[in-house]
């Protein structure tokens, strides 16, 4: 057997890492590029929005270098995510691409719906072997998440343009190379020192933007023009409303692992303007414009694939919430014409508008 996944960010390390620590070997996709998007627009539903396309791309790359079982995330509600894996294992039978699919769906009742899944993959391994694997899965994206947010706050700052990406790169090579969990605590000091030693300014004032909206176009830098890495260069600090870590301990674990940020945060505040579930993250979505404001954020980018049902109801409401809070909030819709240069540029106005907001609040302050 020769596991794939496809691609959302660092998930990627968390799926390799704990797969490869039951001895089952991870083909690792090639990175999300033109060709994949190419390969999987080819082969999908016009109408099919971009995560899909992608994850085509994807597995028809991972079947060359000899992938033969794909495992990927599955859902529930309005939002079609809940039913693209099969679509796409369709998708690939009819051009007699053969794949074994196992889909991580959310468990109905309780975490044991989750391990049988993950054991039509490992096998009759111990049971004591399979949660030791899943917590160091769990434990390399909470690793991952935290040096992406050592690099949210450097990235603005760095006195050098470039050296965040570089050690960026350098940081997941260390945690990619911790193949035990006695390994990872190693791992995960050496990837920090790599980010701390990137210099800096950390005393610069840096305008701060929240990145909101649904899951694949926000973790994956490739379906969002890498708007990550593009706003750091801008001068600006983000922050993601959405961590892997953190949707896995609610999407996957159900909220079992207490004392971390939880979406929940984002559900309380989303009433008045939207108290029930849309599907998708599109509730959540519309309290994390409410939440950042009172975190005294400059500004908020909501960022979707087009098509995207519940993100499109989220954003018929947010024009509301920045009129109530004085929050500025720009919408990005990403499909497979969307060109790099064209987001910067809309960035670029966007981040002009919310500095210029800020020297008025200042100039009427002072």
């Amino acid at each position: 057997m020769k596991v794939t996944c496809p691609h959302m960010g660092n998930m990627y390390l968390s799926i390799k890492g704990m797969l490869e620590y039951l001895g089952v070997e991870v083909i690792v996709p090639p990175a999300c590029s033109k060709k994949t998007i190419d390969l999987g627009s080819k082969h999908s539903p016009e109408f099919a929005c971009l995560p899909l396309k992608l994850n085509i791309g994807n597995f028809l790359e991972a079947k060359e270098l000899g992938a033969d079982t794909i495992l990927m995330a599955g859902g529930c509600g309005p939002c079609r995510f809940g039913y693209y894996a099969y679509v796409e294992h369709e998708i690939l039978r009819d051009l007699r691409v053969d794949f074994d699919l196992v889909v991580m769906e959310p468990p109905e009742k309780h975490i044991g719906e989750l391990l049988a899944r993950i054991r039509k993959i490992t096998g009759n391994r111990p049971w004591i072997q399979v949660v030791k694997a899943i917590k160091f899965g769990f434990q390399i994206a909470k690793a991952a998440d935290e040096i992406e947010r050592m690099s949210y706050k450097i990235r603005p700052r760095e006195i050098r343009n470039g050296d965040t990406d570089r050690a960026m790169k350098s940081a997941i090579r260390e945690l990619e190379g911790a193949k035990t969990p006695d390994e990872l605590p190693g791992a995960l000091g050496r990837a920090k020192e790599i980010m701390s030693a990137v210099p800096a300014d950390m005393n610069k004032k840096a305008i701060k933007v929240a990145l909101i909206g649904e899951i694949y176009t926000l973790l994956e830098p490739f379906a969002n023009a890498n708007i990550e890495r593009n706003l750091g260069k801008m001068g600006v600090e983000v922050d993601r409303s959405i961590m892997l870590s953190e949707w896995i301990n609610d999407h996957l674990f159900k909220g079992l692992l207490k004392g971390m940020p939880s979406s929940e945060r984002f559900k309380k505040v989303a009433s008045p303007y939207l108290n029930y579930f849309v599907g998708g993250h599109g509730q959540e979505t519309v309290g994390s414009a409410v939440w950042y404001h009172r975190q005294g954020f400059d500004g908020a980018i909501q960022v979707l694939p087009f098509t995207c049902m519940p993100e499109i109801v989220a954003q018929s409401i947010l024009p509301k919430i920045a009129e109530d809070t004085g929050l500025p909030i720009m919408t990005l819709i990403m499909d497979e014409h969307s060109g790099e240069a064209g987001i910067i540029t809309r960035l670029e106005a966007f981040i002009d508008l919310l500095q210029r907001k800020s020297e008025q609040k200042e100039a009427l302050t002072s």
